[in-house]
């Protein structure tokens, strides 16, 4: 089904407005994301994602909402274990929580441009060669096959290809300075450890892409509505960070649950010149999924204390020249 380009205006508008207002009018200034704010703007998220369900409802019918939802609830269960790599992120640099929301910011606007890319290179891979269809079906079967073998996905910022290169050219200072991303040290740029927080987490989601990204092609292929999904999944990942961060360790059961979802979208994709497993039913399957997945993590976790955050800085850190948290970060003065 053709999505006139007004369309693509249109929501890329109202994505670039709401990161403005965010970025730079609702959280110009740095603070910590209370539970209570963090619940807030994750039913505001909540509400726009499933509002925009509705609009292509009223709009294209109930094929395109449905194949929306579907692809919808896939980004959003795979944001949920992507939360728990950002904590150890945050933990890892020493990232103060009233600095987060910023670096997590920007990280959500490079994850959008890069995942556009994702969409239209495998788009056109799909469109071009059919076989494409068989190898991104047997990419989620084994990535499936791995997290449901190996639990939760594991970050070694120290072994970070980009950053070890970056650190080659310009030093990487073990203080913060504020909200900024670099600082002039002796007469010469230097990177602070929110850029190379921000660095780790942005080439991070390039592997969760790679994961997502055909996924969600299992449901539909309308590049459309995989963007739109994404976007919406992307803009409430932060809100949600905030708010079940620190409870990430009770989704105990979440990488079984994400395991058979990937599983079975790979199985879908691989039947789709036997058999055309119908969008509602894949909708089902997804949802019955992480029913299942929650309610019996709940029923495991209801008589556990709520875990601490991970990922929490200082939390007396100034505003300025503030120390990271350098027994557990590798950079040292000797490199400013």
């Amino acid at each position: 089904m053709d999505i006139p380009i007004t369309a693509w205006i249109v929501l890329i508008a109202f994505l670039a407005v709401v990161l403005v207002l965010d970025l730079f009018v609702i959280h110009r200034r740095a603070s910590v994301i209370s539970i209570r704010e963090a619940a807030g703007w994750s039913v505001v998220w909540l509400v726009m994602g499933l509002g925009f369900c509705g609009l292509l409802l009223i709009w294209k019918g109930p094929v395109l909402a449905e194949e929306y939802l579907a692809g919808y609830l896939i980004e959003k269960s795979l944001s949920v274990d992507n939360i728990f790599v950002f904590a150890l992120i945050f933990g890892y640099f020493g990232i103060p929580d009233r600095y987060q929301h910023r670096v997590l910011m920007w990280g959500i606007i490079g994850a959008l441009a890069m995942r556009a890319v994702f969409i239209l290179v495998g788009a056109a891979l799909l469109d071009t060669f059919h076989a494409t269809i068989y190898v991104f079906g047997a990419l989620l079967l084994l990535t499936a096959v791995k997290v449901l073998r190996h639990g939760a996905a594991q970050v070694h910022p120290d072994r970070n290809v980009v950053l070890r290169a970056l650190r080659r050219v310009a030093p990487v200072t073990d203080r913060l300075h504020g909200q900024r991303l670099l600082v002039r040290v002796n007469g010469a740029w230097a990177v602070t450890p929110l850029l190379a927080a921000l660095i780790v987490i942005e080439t991070t989601d390039v592997v969760f892409a790679v994961d997502s990204i055909p996924a969600i092609f299992a449901v539909t292929q309308n590049t459309f509505i995989v963007f739109a999904a994404n976007a919406f999944s992307l803009l409430g990942m932060r809100a949600a960070y905030f708010l079940i961060s620190g409870a990430a360790r009770r989704f105990r059961h979440l990488q079984t649950g994400l395991g058979v979802i990937l599983a079975g979208v790979g199985v879908k994709l691989l039947l789709t010149d036997v058999y055309k497993v119908p969008i509602w039913a894949s909708l089902g399957f997804i949802i019955a999924v992480l029913a299942v997945t929650f309610a019996v993590s709940w029923y495991d976790t209801r008589s556990t204390a709520g875990t601490p955050r991970q990922g929490a800085g200082p939390p007396n850190a100034g505003e300025d020249d503030t120390p990271g948290d350098t027994r557990r970060s590798s950079y040292d003065g000797s490199e400013v």
